[in-house]
């Protein structure tokens, strides 16, 4: 923890100097800039690729932003959350947290725990059975979608609530794409992925199971019966290990390795086990294989290799006694460029894995019958973002078993012409398929990366395929391409809303209740940094940890209980409560009592709501900057005037 930070403040002893004159322009002790309320996007909902409203609903759980009378308070920040993310319980768990990198907490002592307050709102809404947003009025629109991961559901999701007609087609018997099948149950409980997709099934979203879009029915047919299709089919094949022996049949993907022990038909593994490659895909094959063991092989079909390839295990290899396995990461980048997150480098840590970075794999030692024996490695170092084997650092590992978790590409059987060359598809930048006018695209398929992107595809994507159905063009996004909080909709909700406007030219309209008045918007193309906020307002307030059990190297064995316990509904407010509420009022009063003009005041609590806290007296304001010197959030701005 970095006790300077907590000593930081607006003005320093000494200070002298003024910003740019033509941002301060002083007469006297006044200038002729009056405050502005500017609504701007907070850096972790610009840091978020779902772009959740994280402010808001950290606001609803802190008793900041009130629900309407008939609705709870947990009620209301799901639903704000779930205007982006139909997986809240799941994401709070898996979700490697970029909103919690860029928030501005971070500059005072440590980000808010977004990710924890999350999960409670998930884990609640499925405890008190909440529903999602309900679907629109039917439009006679119809939508394929290729699928069932976080990209082809999320996408349904928003074209049911759309209107639009929805069929899911998946080629597995289960839906839930890599997050069934690619995340173990201890990250990623079954009840919990199973209960928030029923969530979207039940808006009326069809579904057909084991049908594989390209062998079962082709993509051609599905352009034709369907007004549009969105391809949300994810890069579920690994990359084999491109070094000489890689062929070897017990050198197999992280992407198998995970899928045999998800559906069940991967019971151990092997005693010694590399794995090759740092992100997550890899910390989870490790941390499975330390949890499987081993046991001594007396058949072929007992391999690891062979379950993974969908033989069945012989029923004493079912019920033999697991021993641990020896489990070793290796990957060639840099230790503190490992792309899988710090939380689950610690967790494989913890259990017992081997982790070493800065090397790469040169060939695979085989034995006379083809089968790894050993894998022969040489250190690395970087150079410009090049990798440089490093002469004469070669060496060998002895391995039973070698998982290589280097990479994904999408299967395009049946639909070859899709592939961009690299194993991918190629979209634009409203996620259309060039050339193809009613195939849309999100997720993996485009780039592998987190689930929340391809959450974030999936919302985008929803709405150009909404604009092409109703015989429109997908508009150009905003800058800032997030779910934005309205104010207006806010006013609304409340019954404030602004009255019909005449367009006649008028003065003096500052007293009149057809505008929203010295407010201005800018969520769509400002992100408020830290340089902006009022750090010292806030004082050390330590982050509320979801407690984790601990699952040491001598205990992994046979452990699949879930690894983490979710906060309280009071840690929950608590920790939503060190939110900075950065770029909207935080409803602190400090404008309203630093104001040396009484110039500041509250709007009548009757007509008042998030973002419409306090307004200005422009007849007593002199435009002495204090307000906005005081802000904690860098809500208000010296720019009315100019």
């Amino acid at each position: 923890m970095n006790e300077t930070l907590l000593t930081k403040r607006r003005f320093k002893d000494g200070d002298s100097a003024h910003r740019p004159w033509q941002q301060e322009i002083f007469e006297a002790d006044s200038s002729y800039k009056c405050p502005v309320y500017v609504h701007r996007t907070p850096p972790c909902q610009g840091s978020c690729p779902s772009g959740e409203d994280v402010r808001g609903w950290l606001n609803i759980t802190r008793g900041l932003e009130k629900p309407p009378a008939d609705m709870s308070w947990q009620e209301y920040a799901f639903r704000r959350l779930t205007d982006a993310n139909p997986f809240p319980a799941v994401m709070g768990r898996v979700c490697p947290g970029p909103c919690e990198d860029g928030c501005n907490r971070n500059e005072v002592e440590d980000h808010v725990g977004i990710n924890a307050v999350e999960q409670f709102i998930g884990d609640y809404a499925l405890e008190h059975g909440l529903k999602l947003h309900p679907a629109g009025p039917d439009t006679g629109k119809k939508v394929a979608i290729i699928g069932s991961g976080p990209a082809g559901l999320a996408c349904a999701y928003q074209l049911r609530r759309k209107g639009h007609a929805c069929t899911v087609f998946e080629g597995r018997e289960e839906l839930g794409g890599m997050v069934r099948y690619g995340i173990p149950g201890f990250r990623t409980p079954r009840e919990v992925l199973d209960g928030e997709i029923q969530r979207i099934l039940d808006l009326g979203v069809e579904t057909r199971t084991n049908t594989k879009v390209g062998v079962d029915v082709t993509l051609e047919d599905l352009e034709q019966e369907f007004d549009a299709v969105f391809m949300g089919l994810g890069a579920q094949s690994g990359m084999a290990l491109p070094v000489p022996g890689g062929e070897a049949p017990n050198c197999i993907s992280g992407v198998a390795f995970l899928e045999a022990f998800n559906d069940g038909r991967l019971r151990h593994t092997a005693k010694r086990v590399l794995v090759i490659g740092g992100g997550d895909t890899a910390m989870d094959v490790a941390t499975v294989a330390r949890r499987l063991g081993h046991i001594e092989q007396t058949h072929e079909k007992d391999r690891p290799e062979s379950a993974v390839l969908g033989q069945t295990a012989h029923d004493v290899a079912r019920v033999a006694k697991r021993e641990g396995a020896e489990v070793k990461i290796y990957y060639r980048e840099a230790v503190e460029d490992t792309p899988a997150s710090q939380k689950e480098v610690e967790h494989a840590l913890r259990e017992g894995v081997e982790i070493r970075s800065s090397v790469t794999p040169v060939e695979v030692i085989r034995g006379d019958d083809g089968r790894a024996t050993g894998l022969r490695m040489i250190e690395v170092d970087w150079k410009n973002g090049d990798v440089l084997p490093k002469e004469g650092t070669e060496f060998d590992l002895e391995c039973d078993l070698i998982v290589a978790a280097i990479g994904q590409v999408c299967d395009f059987t049946g639909m070859e012409e899709l592939d961009n060359g690299k194993g991918l598809i190629t979209a634009d930048g409203v996620y259309r398929i060039a050339g193809r006018q009613k195939l849309f695209a999100g997720g993996d398929v485009l780039r592998p990366h987190l689930l929340t992107t391809a959450i974030g595809h999936a919302a985008i994507a929803a709405e150009s395929i909404d604009h092409f159905v109703r015989g429109g063009e997908p508009s150009r996004r905003p800058k800032v391409d997030v779910h934005h909080y309205d104010l207006l909709d806010k006013l609304r909700e409340g019954g404030h809303e602004p009255t019909e406007y005449d367009h006649h030219q008028e003065r003096g309209t500052c007293f009149e209740d057809y505008a929203v008045h010295n407010y201005e918007d800018r969520s769509q193309v400002e992100i408020v940094p830290s340089d902006e906020i009022f750090l010292g307002h806030f004082s050390f307030t330590a982050r509320r940890r979801r407690e984790e059990q601990d699952v040491s190297a001598e205990a992994v064995l046979g452990q699949f209980k879930e690894r983490m316990r979710g906060l309280s509904e009071e840690e929950a407010q608590a920790e939503a409560a060190r939110c900075m509420s950065c770029g909207t009022c935080l409803q602190c009063d400090n404008c309203v009592i630093f104001c040396p003009q009484d110039a500041v005041h509250r709007v009548k609590k009757t007509e008042a709501t998030l973002g419409r806290y306090v307004e200005t007296d422009y007849t007593r304001c002199i435009g002495c900057h204090i307000c906005a010197d005081v802000c904690p959030t860098g809500y208000i701005q010296m720019g009315l005037g100019e």
